[in-house]
């Protein structure tokens, strides 16, 4: 079986399939990408998107048998110490227009899509911040980010940037890195990041099945997914 999946979920997946009783080849990418690959004919059983958007697409386009929602996810906030002045806190580092800010690509990369319905969110300090914000990974011409390294972790420690906007799923990895500190964004802003997945092919059911049961869903949530 062969699965297309968003990159957010190369971390857990190994733990995911560890519990499946099937030969799984799994390559892994920004979702809106992978779509665009399903789309131009690459062949896959299961596509598994950081979005429902991309899989809906792919059902309404018949190219997929049926769309199910499988973990979520929000949004946090990573940043160089080095920047840190007293009393920061999520808010005023993101409207301090000194600071860069770097995100994922929208369109190509849900992870850009959610940023920019945060950035929404903030009202009209938000506007300033999107005019600043620098899409530096997930897209169709990004440099890639190198193996074994977190997008965040490189953009920042590298010094192409002050702040990066990612899922909170990285909270726990990124909080252990010197250097960097983790902020928490609001419920009230942050966007609820929900996963879906496409059966291209009828032997994926049977995955789609798995990734919905309970205890995917306590794999998931181990690695800092929601159910």
């Amino acid at each position: 079986m062969r699965v297309l999946a968003a990159g957010s979920l190369k971390s857990v997946w190994p733990a995911l399939m560890a519990h499946f009783p099937h030969a799984v080849d799994s390559v892994f990418g920004p979702a809106g990408l992978l779509r665009e690959r399903i789309e131009a004919g690459e062949s896959c059983d299961l596509f598994a998107s950081a979005n429902m958007a991309h899989p809906q697409r792919l059902l309404d386009d018949g190219r997929a048998l049926s769309v199910s929602p499988f973990a979520s996810n929000t949004l946090c906030l990573t940043v160089r110490n080095d920047v840190l002045q007293t009393g920061d806190d999520w808010f005023t580092l993101l409207t301090r227009h000194e600071l860069r800010l770097a995100t994922s690509t929208p369109v190509s990369d849900p992870s850009g899509d959610y940023t920019q319905a945060l950035f929404s969110r903030m009202g009209p300090a938000g506007v300033a911040v999107r005019q600043r914000a620098m899409p530096l990974v997930g897209g169709p011409d990004s440099v890639p980010v190198p193996a074994g390294r977190l997008a965040a972790e490189w953009l920042l420690i590298e010094g192409q940037a002050d702040l990066f906007i990612g899922y909170s799923s990285y909270r726990t990895a990124l909080r252990q890195v010197a250097g960097l500190t983790v902020f928490d964004i609001p419920a009230a802003y942050n966007p609820r990041v929900a996963y879906g997945c496409a059966v291209i092919t009828p032997q994926a059911e049977r995955l789609a099945q798995f990734l919905a049961s309970a205890q995917a869903k306590a794999v998931l949530r181990q690695a800092g997914f929601g159910g």
